[in-house]
């Protein structure tokens, strides 16, 4: 029965490719929803029905109050009959002796679907979380996905995600529709016994037709109530499901603290320092092995090596991204485990390969190298990395200009000497007293490069630099 329902609905319907599809809302939504119409109107036909057999229990609760206030018990016989019946028909539990074995059966129904429904929630997260992701992967990737001309792998692996989503949906999806069938006949047979009940006392003189008026609208209040007390519950937990596959990400314990009593760190010559540190990121290969290093103040040091030697590690470790798994790291003689986090990475510049925007404006990124910092300082930063000029050119699509213009996600907006430039601004911004360079000019091209090489050299001034290069001769 499941999949009839389940499959009345083919996601996949082929529809015709539109390289100009609807903006507006409701036009889209027409557009998309054009082979399923028949069905919504069926829907739609049957949503109108049970609205009006709905009207029609009412009424016909009325009908059977105003036939006992006229008849006697005797003669109404045959309208206890069909009464009877019809309320069989909308089924509920039993209420006056019945309304105990109702409560109980109501209890282990929840209990029930409790129990199913947050694990079935955290199921049908996850495989949102993994279909969100392949499409964010795709599109990210939009230009090596057009290049190497793999629309339809791309189609049918997302397709996949969809499917394994529907499916955990459906199973779901089954807990509530069983939920609602046990509950519309609990109710049903609620509704049924009650009034059943109270007409059989009614016919016997025991009971008014008041009493019978007022058990019957007990009754079907009980059936709006309890529908309504099973979707909180049921919705509440669904939501501690998808909560608890959020908590797998955001309970993740951590582990890189400050210490306790952790002092800020204090610079007066910056002297970094390796003492035999070891780091294999829990691995047995990998990172660096017994590393011995002293970096004189205010020296410039190349770290020169094939990739995977260790060389991005070693600033990890210095940046205290990660904690080493033996050894020290010092500074000035103070061991960075040791000092705050926060004052460690204030007093250390960093120029990376792919510079890091963020999906703000330009004034923001620059000024996010040094809280606190004026306008004034901030164009003579990006005067200093050569961006000031392409700056004032710059207008995105909302009409902000200038250092108002946003970069888009991680800079897309801009080339990569823009992005560099900009990157290279906020650290200039920043003025630390450390500098780290990795791969700083390896994605320009050479006039760029020998432009930011000229910022790069006021830069270091005055400065311990550390710089990372693939080539000998950077």
């Amino acid at each position: 029965m499941f999949r009839f329902f389940e499959n009345l609905v083919d996601p996949y319907s082929p529809y015709e490719d539109d390289v100009d599809p609807p903006a507006g809302l409701m036009q889209y939504l027409v557009y998309h929803t054009k082979p399923f119409r028949t069905l919504f109107m069926i829907t739609g036909i049957a949503t109108i029905l049970a609205a009006v057999f709905e009207i029609f229990l009412l009424a016909a609760i009325g009908w059977v109050v105003d036939l006992m206030a006229a008849e006697t018990p005797a003669a109404y016989a045959l309208a206890y009959v069909v009464g009877a019946l019809f309320l069989l028909m909308n089924a509920n539990t039993l209420l006056l002796f019945p309304l105990l074995v109702w409560v109980i059966a109501y209890i282990f129904l929840l209990r029930y679907v409790v129990r199913r429904v947050e694990p079935a929630s955290k199921d049908s997260s996850n495989a949102r979380s993994e279909l969100n992701g392949r499409v964010v992967d795709a599109y990210t990737n939009i230009h090596s996905v057009k290049m190497f001309a793999h629309t339809k792998s791309e189609l049918a692996y997302v397709k996949d995600a969809i499917e394994d989503t529907r499916q955990t949906v459906f199973r779901e999806m089954r807990i509530y529709t069983r939920m609602d069938f046990i509950l519309s006949i609990m109710n049903a047979m609620l509704i049924a016994g009650t009034v059943g009940i109270a007409l059989y006392l009614w016919t016997y003189d025991q009971v008014t037709s008041g009493e019978v008026a007022a058990a019957s609208a007990l009754v079907i209040r009980f059936n709006g109530m309890s529908g309504w007390i099973m979707w909180a519950f049921t919705t509440f937990f669904r939501e501690l499901g998808v909560v608890g596959e959020g908590l797998e990400t955001l309970a993740a314990p951590v582990k890189l603290l400050d210490a306790p009593n952790a002092k800020p760190l204090q610079i007066t010559q910056a002297t970094v320092e390796f003492n035999n540190v070891t780091h294999h990121y829990g691995r047995e290969m990998g990172g660096v092995d017994n590393l011995i290093l002293r970096v004189e103040a205010g020296q410039k040091v190349g770290l020169v090596g094939r990739s995977g030697a260790g060389k991005s590690t070693l600033f990890k470790l210095l940046l205290r991204f990660y904690d080493a798994e033996s050894g020290q790291i010092l500074i000035d003689g103070q061991d960075i485990s040791q000092v705050t986090q926060d004052s460690l990475r204030h007093k250390i510049g960093m120029v990376q390969q792919e510079s890091s925007l963020l999906h703000r404006s330009i004034r923001e990124n620059i000024l996010y190298g040094r809280e606190g910092a004026s306008d004034t300082d901030m164009v003579a930063a990006a005067q200093q990395a050569e961006a000031h000029e392409f700056i004032q050119t710059l207008e995105d699509q909302s009409g902000n200009t200038g250092y108002d213009s946003t970069v888009g996600e991680r800079g897309v907006k801009l080339s990569g000497g823009q992005r560099q430039r900009i990157a290279l601004a906020r650290v200039i911004l920043k003025d630390g007293p450390i500098l780290l360079l990795d791969e700083a000019t390896s994605a320009l091209d050479s006039e760029v490069e020998a432009t930011i090489l000229d910022t790069l050299y006021q830069l270091m001034e005055g400065k311990t630099v550390i710089a990372i290069a693939h080539r000998l001769s950077t």
